[in-house]
């Protein structure tokens, strides 16, 4: 595939119609170590390492990197569909907003506060709402449902914005599942958010995961991505 029909993503492999959407590229490797027999990288171009192989129920899978915030995902997604991607999840890591949110959590965007310029650009709503069906089997797979928010900075200067996020009913802050639900809406195709719990925000400071611990719940994060996608 010499010429393709996409300017970032570089196809060296078919794409399934179902996509599990980690932001960082070693995540996509793992999980697709983890999940696909086989797994035959999709695009390595720009660094957005991607992967097709045979999932457990026969049927192909892809995980495709889509770097980090609404702009690289929103490139990545919209070359995902028209190279035929039908039902995207993304499989991303988050901040806690509130207390009772633990480290290695598993929750899912019930809907999405959207706060970030893609989303905006897109002409999204700022409050969007994911997939049901994904949504209902990531819930009946132990990810608890929240408010997700997105924004486009992980080091905020504004002191106030926390506060602001919670007020708005925020659980939790991520970069990218807005965008991914205003393209999937504008385009027609499912999709929905599942996020591990890497730092804990509410007491006004930063607890991180150790990260060692980060690449296991990477992998969690794929498997719940799958059950949804194998629904």
């Amino acid at each position: 595939m010499t010429d393709p029909a996409t300017l970032h993503l570089q196809p060296a492999a078919p794409l399934a119609e179902r996509v599990l959407l980690p932001g960082d590229p070693h995540r996509a490797l793992a999980v697709a170590q983890a999940l696909l027999d086989g797994p035959k990288m999709f695009n390595h171009n720009r660094g957005l390492w991607g992967y097709t192989g045979t999932a457990r129920d026969g049927e192909l899978l892809s995980v495709q990197s889509t770097g980090m915030g609404g702009p690289s995902a929103a490139i990545v997604v919209e070359e995902l569909i028209d190279l035929g991607a039908r039902t995207l999840v993304r499989i991303g890591t988050c901040g806690a907003l509130r207390e009772g949110l633990k480290l290695g959590e598993l929750v899912t965007a019930a809907e999405v506060i959207a706060t970030d310029g893609t989303s905006a650009a897109l002409g999204a709503e700022r409050r969007l709402t994911p997939d049901e069906a994904l949504t209902s089997t990531l819930v009946a797979g132990g990810a608890r449902p929240v408010t997700a928010l997105t924004t486009d900075l992980f080091y905020d200067p504004r002191g106030d914005a926390l506060v602001e996020w919670v007020a708005d009913g925020a659980d939790v802050v991520e970069m990218e599942a807005a965008t991914l639900l205003a393209v999937a809406d504008r385009r027609g195709v499912a999709a929905a958010v599942v996020l591990g719990v890497t730092d804990l925000l509410a007491a006004g400071g930063r607890e991180r995961m150790p990260r060692a611990e980060v690449e296991p719940l990477g992998i969690a994060l794929g498997e719940a991505g799958w059950a949804a996608v194998s629904r």
